[in-house]
């Protein structure tokens, strides 16, 4: 049996922290350096983006800044024997690998690149459900898994770049390869999701963006996180001595948390079970992730499809002081009028963003936006006969009238939806540094049924605490409970947890729909809420369907990925037992 194998992530966007990489490389040496370097880059909006790219030129659609990152870190890895996995390919892996081995010839650095490809659906649109209809998208990615990139690393790869792989393929395919993993290893391949899952975003794992602040005290920016996939698929989250941030039983569920929807979580190679994973603390910054089950993929593979939505343009007047609604009011009529009324567009949003106070002891703290948007395929409408048309109302309209931009332009968006093929219709094929095309194949399917099994498991102490009773004071919800929220298309998910057992049994207890449909306020009035319980780490995972329109890339909210979206649900004041609040 082999030992773990230390998989260090450098990348959790398109645009994330360039040294990273270098970082990870050159932080640990011998015991405490990494088998293997992996990067995530790619997002359903990211996919838009390199389309747009590659409309542009042919032989981009890729992540070129991977490539400003492994000239950076190619001859060390080689020289440590450090495999480097990343999905920066995007739309076109081909392009980056043939790039890659410019790069390594140029830096004399003997390296064997190979790449996964197949997931671009483009080419044939047909079995696709719901149909694509006659309008052909600009992305159409299918989710494929990590055997393709265990078989690369197999046939001696040092560099796999992929297309549209899951996130947490880029730890489950070099963990299969390093174990020696068959496809029907179910647990072992969950546990490897759920590690993937939680180093997927980078410093989200160890530090960053995480809802209580007390406890990160080394406030210099996160080291990137590391997993130490056993052979069991069980895993330790650590990072490298002497970087910044925290890793601890918190960072790390609230990664679990981000973006997962029911806690039966369907990927291409196993359906991980996130109600049977249990965390616990080994030693500072190392968390160990047990105990995660795993059970047979589903017999179709998501894809993700983007269309051109139109065109988009965006403008907020500034209203300070006195008759905040009255001058809004004014504003917005006057504005249609000068404009030829709203039906000249297709879609219009208005916002009154009220962050004025009475008898503000600042001008800032007197002030509101009020923030217009409007969308048309005719690019005319929204530009800056759009804009200008704002600029007409600046001497005629309310009092103290100003923007917070001049006029803009307008921009094009694009139109997320998700959709699924069968497996039949899609080859995994590896492509090695030779040029040999291997088609990789397909593990055991079952069919999901309407409501996922939850496989058996021990009941989690948590579940069996009773909630506390007593008096109860008005505090935030954020006094008991973390949050992490994020974008599943046009869904948003927030993850909630617990700190100890008793906040997580009032958490499931007073948190039900309705109350939670209440306190995300009129937005979610009339939306789809769904709540999910995972009791083995104390957490709520809610999904608010529809918050977010058709996509980031089309969303009017101010906050289009709904990041913000826990936070503001953790400032809501709710009743709480004062029992939960003692010592807060």
């Amino acid at each position: 049996m082999r030992d773990p194998i230390r998989i260090g992530n450098c990348s959790g966007f398109y645009g994330d922290r360039i040294s990273a990489a270098r970082e990870m490389v050159e932080g640990g040496v011998g015991a405490e350096g990494i088998d293997v370097l992996c990067g995530d880059y790619l997002a359903e909006l990211t996919m838009l983006i390199l389309a747009k790219a590659q409309a542009k030129d042919p032989a981009g659609g890729y992540a070129r800044t991977f490539l400003t990152q492994m000239e950076q870190v190619l001859g060390t890895c080689a020289d440590r024997g450090i495999k480097v996995v990343a999905n920066a390919g995007g739309l076109n892996p081909a392009g980056l690998a043939a790039a890659l081995r410019e790069l390594a010839q140029r830096l004399g650095v003997p390296v064997r690149v190979a790449h996964v490809e197949g997931d671009d659906l483009r080419g044939d649109l047909a079995a696709i459900t719901p149909p694509v209809g006659e309008a052909k998208p600009v992305s159409a990615n299918a989710y494929l898994g990590g055997w393709g990139i265990a078989e690369a690393l197999g046939a001696g790869a040092d560099v796999v770049v992929t297309g549209r792989v899951t996130d947490a393929s880029l730890v489950v395919g070099p963990a299969a390869w390093w174990h020696g993993w068959e496809r029907t290893d179910w647990d072992p391949l969950a546990g490897a999701v759920a590690a993937g899952h939680v180093i997927e975003c980078g410093p989200q794992a160890t530090g960053g963006n995480y809802a209580f602040l007390d406890e990160v005290t080394d406030r210099r920016y996160p080291g990137f996180p590391i997993a130490e996939v056993a052979a069991d698929g069980s895993s330790m989250i650590t990072k490298h001595e002497g970087t910044g941030g925290l890793v601890s039983v918190g960072t790390v569920t609230a990664q679990l948390l981000y973006e997962i929807a029911e806690p039966a979580y369907l990927g291409p190679d196993v359906v991980t079970h996130f109600d049977t994973i249990t965390l616990r603390q080994q030693a500072e910054h190392r968390v160990e992730i047990t105990g995660a089950t795993g059970s047979p993929p589903p017999e179709t593979l998501k894809v993700a499809l983007n269309d051109v939505g139109g065109f988009r343009n965006t403008m907020t007047m500034v209203l300070t002081g006195l008759d905040v609604e009255a001058k809004a009011a004014f504003a917005e009529q006057q504005l249609f009028d000068v404009l030829g009324g709203r039906d000249r567009f297709a879609e219009v949003d208005v916002r009154l963003l009220r962050f004025d106070s009475p008898d503000a002891s600042t001008n800032e703290q007197a002030t509101a936006h009020l923030r217009v948007t409007v969308k048309d395929s005719d690019p005319r409408k929204v530009g800056r006969a759009f804009s200008s048309g704002i600029m007409e109302v600046a001497l005629a309209g309310y009092a103290g009238f100003h923007t917070t931009t001049p006029p803009t332009s307008e921009s094009a968006y694009g139109v997320y939806r998700p959709a699924a093929v069968p497996r039949s219709s899609v080859n995994q094929v590896l492509v090695l540094p030779d040029g040999e095309r291997r088609v990789i194949p397909d593990p055991p399917t079952a069919p999901v049924p309407a409501t996922a099994p939850v496989p058996a498991a021990a009941a989690a102490p948590a579940a069996q605490a009773p909630a506390p009773v007593g008096p109860t004071r008005r505090a935030p919800l954020g006094a008991v409970l973390g949050a992490r929220s994020g974008d599943k298309g046009g869904n948003a998910n927030i993850g909630l947890w617990a700190r100890d057992d008793a906040g997580y049994a009032w958490a499931r207890e007073h948190l039900t729909v309705d109350r939670l449909r209440g306190l995300l306020g009129p937005e979610a009035a009339d939306l789809r809420i769904e709540r999910f319980e995972l009791p083995n780490i104390r957490a709520l995972n809610v999904v608010v369907h529809g918050l977010l329109g058709e996509g980031v890339a089309s969303s009017t909210r101010p906050d289009a990925q709904a990041k913000g979206l826990g936070e503001y649900l953790r400032s809501r004041l709710v009743e709480v037992p004062d029992a939960l609040l003692t010592g807060s």
